[in-house]
């Protein structure tokens, strides 16, 4: 890493990526713990074991690529184990977080998720991702709803921003919240408390029941919901960066950090977009500062564990709506241009982007995969018969 390619934007990037994903997932990833019967003090060590692993994956992958690798939780699968985790010990539970990981890891060193990944179009990987963040888009506006000056002001920001001053627009947004906030008094300086988080290890337990009822759909959500929607953020964005190295890595963070509740360490999908787009950086070679920040900040969260889920739960939810809304503009703008830019691909893009945009999950598995299978049946049967005619 060069000092000159730090950046407060990308600096801004990385943190706005945190905040978002802490706060937009931590209570169901707090969920999953409670239904394997965690107590508090392993609720928290869970936070700690992702927040250490989601940081060592950010800092060492994108130093080493040199681009903006975002590792994040399986939100997909916390929800997952949120319903699938009732009757099984917290003992089982983390055997199951191990089993996975090995699986996880197996795939990655096989280079057989990278192979399929080839196999999907640019057109189609970005009518996913476009579909992926489509709700977070409107959520800016439906916040509007219930928060109007607080959220106008931030798109307010926003707007003067990108004309005088581009490259830090998310930031203006997020002083323009936090003030707003402020002012307003509606920050709950009750709920947050200081606290260092302690490590809490989990002894194993293996259960074939729980391994094939519990671990092959965790495996299966993560890998559809999760990596592969994660390395289309980086192909649409640029970045050519090998996926088997990344696979492989994230898994064997999970299967070190499992003990003490790491249920699935992947790649990010929305906020690695925050990271790669060029509200970062103007400069793509100097994005990947965003997510060493992000790591950095990872670990901290993880660090102070509950102080920090309280920290994020003062402020408004409509505050985080929008915030992460306008910091994903630009990525949305993009993949739907890269989507719709070729004829041949565009009636099956926009298959894949409302299958995608819709949220409808079959046997568990989130709409991102099943977007990708529509838009491939899309393309098979529609060039299939253009070829005859």
């Amino acid at each position: 890493m060069q000092v000159k390619d730090i950046s407060l934007s990308a600096i801004v990037a990385g943190f706005v990526a945190v905040l978002v994903g802490f706060a937009s997932s931590v209570a169901i990833v707090l969920q999953a713990a409670a239904a394997a019967g965690a107590s508090q003090d392993i609720m928290a060590s869970w936070l700690l074991a992702l927040g250490i692993g989601m940081a060592l994956t950010c800092i060492g992958l994108s130093w080493y690529y040199k681009a903006p690798i975002i590792t994040a939780w399986s939100t997909p699968g916390a929800a997952l184990l949120a319903t699938s985790l009732q009757g099984l010990s917290i003992n089982e539970a983390v055997g199951v977080f191990i089993f996975t990981a090995v699986l996880g890891l197996l795939i990655g060193i096989s280079g057989w998720f990278e192979k399929l990944t080839r196999l999907i179009p640019l057109p189609l990987a970005s009518a996913m991702l476009a579909g992926i963040l489509l709700q977070f888009g409107l959520n800016i506006f439906t916040s509007l709803q219930t928060q109007l000056l607080l959220v106008g002001l931030m798109c307010l920001s926003y707007l003067l921003a990108k004309r005088l001053s581009p490259r830090y627009a998310i930031l203006w947004v997020l002083v323009t919240g936090l003030v707003t906030v402020l002012l307003q008094g509606q920050f709950n300086y009750q709920a947050v408390t200081l606290s260092l988080t302690t490590p809490v290890w989990v002894t194993p337990h293996w259960s074939l029941s729980a391994l094939l009822g519990v671990g092959l759909p965790l495996l299966l959500v993560t890998m559809a919901s999760q990596n592969i929607p994660g390395v289309a953020v980086l192909r649409t964005s640029g970045y050519q960066t090998p996926v088997s190295p990344l696979i492989s890595h994230t898994a064997l963070s999970t299967l070190l950090l499992a003990p003490w509740g790491a249920f699935s360490i992947n790649l990010a999908a929305i906020t690695a977009a925050i990271c790669t787009g060029s509200e970062a950086h103007p400069d793509k070679d100097k994005r990947y500062i965003a997510g060493i920040a992000a790591g950095v900040f990872y670990l901290l969260a993880g660090l102070a564990g509950a102080t920090v889920v309280a920290l994020f739960a003062a402020f408004p939810r409509e505050m985080i709506a929008a915030l992460a809304g306008l910091a994903l503009l630009g990525t949305i703008g993009a993949n739907l241009a890269v989507a719709t830019a070729e004829g041949e691909h565009r009636e099956a893009a926009v298959v894949t982007l409302l299958v995608t945009a819709s949220g409808v999950s079959f046997f568990g598995v989130a709409s991102a995969f099943w977007g990708i299978v529509a838009g491939a049946v899309t393309l098979l049967i529609i060039n299939g018969l253009r070829g005859k005619n």
